[in-house]
């Protein structure tokens, strides 16, 4: 897979699933797929590997049919690992704490609608581009998956106002809701980042949680090439050039900080070697390089 000059952000540019934004969510369901496949995933995302089958990326087939062992090759399938057993524990968190409405922000190919133990009376609610949401509603459907709550699609721009069109399937602003966010942040500008956030807010009832979470908080191509070189089989995701599609974030308000200063009472951040410690792994020397490089941030906060 290559980075096209076509991808070029734009203030209303849109994707599929095998271009721009639209192919991170394929990549990480790829890493998703690998950690299943190791021998202590921290969590199991088997509907992971049917996205990578029915793309037909080269890339990310042959990463499936002959895994690597090395640390490198290891490396981002474990991280990712980390991130998705994070959110799975945000949202199991918040249902044994009654609330039964969670909002799942650029949901891209996240399959928690299905794979979670929702209690009864649960609503999942899943933003995303038109195209990303017809992939994994086909891809799903062709494996017969059953969601475990009642989930409901939002195919919207997360640019635009995509509030009506939440509130049209559903939502309700009255009762708390669980909001995730993951990993779309980087691909945001900062306006836009900051309108996202002023529209959760608008729309979260006392008692609703948030999380937030991205393994690149930053993203420099070139020191993660160069790290690279010294843990054979580290490779993002062939050629593509993830700095094309993101935005700085030193330009940007932390997210945090964000919430801290708009109602949200936000507990101490944490980097996903600290999450690896959290459950009772202990991060290889790779992973803290690579963490060094991409400023990984997990956050959650109580509205």
């Amino acid at each position: 897979m290559t980075t096209p000059d076509g991808w070029i952000r734009s203030d209303h540019d849109e994707w599929d699933i095998v271009s721009s934004v639209g192919y991170t969510a394929l990549l990480v369901a790829g890493w998703r797929a690998l950690h299943a496949m190791s021998a202590q995933p921290l969590v199991r995302d088997d509907y992971a590997k049917h996205f990578i089958t029915a793309s037909a990326d080269p890339y990310l087939t042959g990463l499936l049919a002959a895994p690597g062992t090395s640390d490198g090759a290891t490396t981002f399938p474990r991280l990712y690992g980390v991130q998705t057993r994070f959110f799975d524990e945000f949202f199991s968190s918040a249902a044994d704490g009654g609330i039964r409405q969670a909002v799942i922000v650029a949901a891209g190919l996240d399959s928690r609608a299905y794979r979670l133990n929702w209690p009864s009376g649960t609503t999942v609610f899943e933003i995303d581009q038109p195209k990303v949401l017809e992939f994994k509603e086909r891809v799903l459907a062709e494996h017969a998956a059953v969601p475990a709550a009642d989930r409901q699609e939002v195919a919207t721009d997360l640019r635009d106002d995509w509030s009506i069109p939440l509130r049209a399937a559903g939502f309700d602003p009255q009762r708390p809701t669980a909001w995730s966010v993951e990993g779309i942040l980087p691909y945001l500008a900062g306006d836009a980042q900051d309108t996202l956030f002023t529209r959760i807010s608008d729309l979260s009832a006392p008692g609703s949680r948030i999380a937030i979470g991205a393994l690149g908080s930053c993203l420099d191509d070139d020191r993660l090439a160069a790290l690279g070189a010294a843990y054979p089989g580290l490779n993002l995701s062939g050629d593509v050039r993830f700095s094309a599609l993101t935005y700085d974030a030193a330009k940007k308000t932390k997210p945090a900080d964000w919430l801290a200063g708009h109602g949200w009472t936000v507990e101490p951040v944490r980097a996903n070697p600290d999450l690896q410690a959290e459950y009772g792994r202990t991060p290889p020397e790779v992973d803290l390089r690579v963490d060094q490089i991409m400023h990984s941030e997990y956050i959650t906060a109580t509205r």
